[in-house]
Order: C-alpha cells, then sequence, then structure tokens
C-alpha cells in the first residue's frame, strides 16, 4: 500500500521520501535503516528495526510537509516531538490493548480503510479504500478450478477456514502467503497439506498472483478491514468469497468504483 501511494504520488510531480528497506524498490527519494525486512532476513530484531525506523523518520520531520505514516500505533508517539503534521493510515486495530494509544492521541489525523473498521473518538478526515495499479492485474478471460488463498499466515487471515471450504466443497486450496505465526500454522495449516487437495507454496509476487488467478475458481478470504487481496483478486476477475455480514470491508466492495 505504501509502494502504491508513493508511486503515485512521484508520478503526479510529488517530491516524496520513502522510509523503508534498502532493498526496496521506488521511483522516490530512499530512506533505509535496515537493508531487508525480518521476514527476508532472520538477524534482523522486528522490533529494534521499527523502533529504528519510527525514529529515523521523525528525526528528520523538519525536512517534510507531512509524514504519512502506515505504521500502527507505534509512530503516534512521536507525533507530538515534531511540528510536522502527521497523517495516519490505520490498517487495522490488532489488539484491544493499543486503544489506549489510539485514545491519547485521538486528536492526530486519521484515514480508515473501510467504513466499518473506524473506531469511535477518533480525528478521522476521510475513509479510503485501498488501491491497486490495475495495470500489474490483467483481467482473466476465464479461469479454472482452484480455490485460491493469498495473504498472510495467521488467525486473523482465518487460513483455517478456507481449507474448511475447500474440503467441504471438494476443490484443490492453493494457498500462498508468508508464514507470520509459525504456531498457528503448525497445528492448524499444515497437518492439511498434501500437495494434492491443499498445497501451499510460499509467498509469491505479482507474476505468481497472476499465475494463481489464471487458474482460481475463487478466492477465498473472512470479513477483513479492506485488504488489498480483495481489489486484486477483481481486478484479475476472480470471485471473492466470503462471509455475508458486516464485520468487515468486503460488503462495501460493491460500491467501489472500478479504478480502485
Amino acid at each position: 500500500m505504501a509502494s502504491n501511494i508513493t508511486e503515485g504520488l512521484v508520478a503526479r510531480g510529488w517530491d516524496v521520501t520513502l522510509f523503508a528497506t534498502r532493498d526496496s524498490v521506488t521511483q522516490a527519494r530512499l530512506h533505509a535503516v535496515v537493508d531487508k525486512g525480518h521476514e527476508e532476513d532472520s538477524n534482523v530484531d522486528p522490533k529494534v528495526a521499527e523502533y529504528l525506523h519510527d525514529s529515523e523518520a521523525f528525526e528528520r520531520a523538519g525536512e517534510f510537509d507531512l509524514i504519512h505514516s502506515h505504521y500502527d500505533f507505534m509512530a503516534l508517539t512521536y507525533m507530538r516531538l515534531v511540528k510536522t503534521p502527521v497523517l495516519t493510515t490505520i490498517h487495522g486495530f490488532s489488539s484491544p490493548k493499543i486503544m489506549s494509544v489510539y485514545g491519547k492521541y485521538r486528536d492526530g489525523y486519521f484515514v480508515s480503510i473501510s467504513e466499518s473498521d473506524g473506531a469511535s473518538g477518533l480525528n478521522y478526515l476521510a475513509t479510503v479504500y485501498n488501491g491497486i495499479d490495475l495495470s500489474l492485474y490483467p483481467f482473466q478471460e476465464s479461469g479454472g478450478d482452484d480455490l485460491i488463498f493469498l495473504g498472510r499466515i495467521h488467525p486473523d487471515k482465518g487460513v483455517h477456514v478456507a481449507i474448511e471450504v475447500a474440503r467441504l466443497s471438494g476443490r484443490r486450496l492453493i494457498i500462498a502467503g508468508i508464514i507470520q505465526d509459525e504456531a498457528y500454522f503448525q497445528k492448524h495449516v499444515e497437518p492439511h497439506i498434501d500437495a494434492q487437495n491443499v498445497c501451499y507454496i510460499g509467498p509469491v509476487g505479482v507474476a505468481g498472483k497472476n499465475e494463481l488467478f489464471a487458474n482460481g475458481f475463487a478466492l477465498n478470504t473472512i470479513p477483513e478491514r479492506f485488504g488489498l487481496v480483495l481489489a486484486v483478486a477483481n481486478a484479475a476477475g476472480v470471485p471473492v468469497k466470503s462471509f455475508p455480514n458486516h464485520a468487515g470491508g468486503l460488503p462495501e466492495c460493491g460500491d467501489l468504483p472500478r479504478e480502485v
């Protein structure tokens, strides 16, 4: 998401500095404190990298007209230490325990990624749905027979639900994504992987996603805030199957313009 916004702003003539890992590809000015993310380099301590990353951006706050943070609640704790306005796009509330931080900094500037995922009392400026570059995901005229799960292997993403849907429907399930919760993977996902009915292929890039979509019957997901995968799958012509409730942003998708 940060990449999409960064490249879009640069294309429109804005001067943008992207704070990200040194291996990031961008047309903006890239400023990094670590070479790779902790998912790609096990020697990187996630918490150390996070706080070095945050502090580096805010120590240079005077160089910018605006800091746009996608970094959850951590960056909020620096907000009152700088004069530069800080806009925070909230991609979800990972735990009730973090809400005290949002409560303390409720007068900041916030963006929600779906109407369903707001928190009362915060100074929301707008709801801005996640956007994608449609040129990366060409429309597939015809699909295949496989069910697809695309995303982080984590309880919040409901991989176990996708496995059960595949079992009940009699269709093969292809799972793609990083393993973010190893214990969850070992207990609820790995026992079902048999390379025939349930396959795990690891993380995939744009080419890998398009290959999955070319053979996909539908993408399984749970009601979530507004994952990029929803827009990506629909752009490629793959139906998204979820639950008929308003616990996430999926019911709002019908109101989106085609270019989102």
